[in-house]
């Protein structure tokens, strides 16, 4: 099969190239990738890769082998699937517990983009208790888990406070409040937060006691220095995020409210595999608002 693997000295240490077909373990199916989502955590870990690996996370597809244990979907299924490797490629074995059965009217595109940024808003926001009538901020709000965690957060009965550089069309999300920077924020319950740095330092300042900030991202790549005594007080918790594994039940939930059309998905870039080195760079140069998604061709 081809893949993009993991190849030293190259711009963002990836290169097109012939490389072995998985070989599926008893609870794995195999899909034939038709297309392939980009996040910053799987990208950046590229160039610091071993040769000759096939990386990646997020991938939907069709089965083309299904489970030797019998579980799982069959033949011709679409499906979208979570993995810690083995995305950027022609073909995927994955395990039945990191997928869900995308339904005839989403695009393949579109449920491409689900796994991490879907899951990650998702946990991180009901990890968070009752959203009811809180105020929720979501910082790096313009970005896939962003836009996501907004919409999830508004439709659950939250106020939510979207910062980001560029705040078009979040607002039509479900943002009641869509900020530049967090000077004239009243405190808030939860923080999603996915930048990092003195944003993260920022909302620590701006939770309320009793409140939440799960820290499920570092964009910005910039240290976070908190003033002395800053997390002396009353209680309230800055939460390490990981959203683990076992997404089949989360991609279900996501993939459903994106058929009933209660999940808008936004793909800021989409172009062929060949054009990686493109993607990636739109990508760490924040050009992409929402998800950028590669085509297998």
């Amino acid at each position: 099969m081809r893949a993009l693997v993991t190849t030293p000295d190259t711009k963002f240490g990836l290169r097109l190239k012939e490389a072995p077909d998985p070989v599926p373990s008893p609870d794995q199916v195999v899909i034939d990738v038709r297309n392939i989502s980009l996040n910053h955590g799987d990208v950046g870990s590229a160039g610091g890769a071993a040769a000759d690996r096939v990386l990646g996370w997020d991938a939907a597809g069709v089965v083309v082998q299904a489970a030797a244990n019998g579980n799982g979907p069959d033949i011709g299924a679409r499906v979208a699937t979570f993995g810690p490797t083995g995305a950027w490629a022609e073909k995927r074995a994955v395990s039945v517990k990191e997928l869900a059965v995308v339904p005839d009217s989403v695009d393949l595109a579109v449920a491409s983009t689900l796994p991490v940024a879907g899951v990650a808003a998702a946990r991180a926001l009901h990890r968070s208790g009752d959203l009811a009538g809180k105020r929720v901020l979501v910082t790096g709000a313009s970005g896939g888990v962003g836009r996501y965690a907004i919409q999830i957060a508004a439709q659950e009965g939250a106020h939510v406070v979207a910062l980001a550089r560029r705040g078009e069309g979040l607002a039509e999300l479900g943002a009641q409040e869509v900020v530049s920077d967090l000077d004239n924020v009243e405190p808030v319950d939860v923080v999603v937060e996915n930048v990092g740095g003195p944003t993260l330092v920022r909302s620590w300042e701006l939770l309320k006691t009793g409140g939440v900030l799960q820290s499920i991202g570092w964009t910005s790549m910039e240290p976070a220095v908190f003033q002395p005594y800053a997390t002396v007080g009353p209680a309230k918790s800055l939460v390490a995020f990981e959203s683990g594994n076992g997404y089949a039940p989360d991609l279900e939930y996501l993939l459903k409210l994106v058929a009933d059309g209660k999940l808008k998905v936004d793909i800021g870039w989409r172009g062929s595999w060949t054009e990686f080195d493109e993607a990636a760079a739109a990508l760490f140069g924040r050009q992409v608002s929402g998800k950028a998604v590669l085509d297998v061709d």
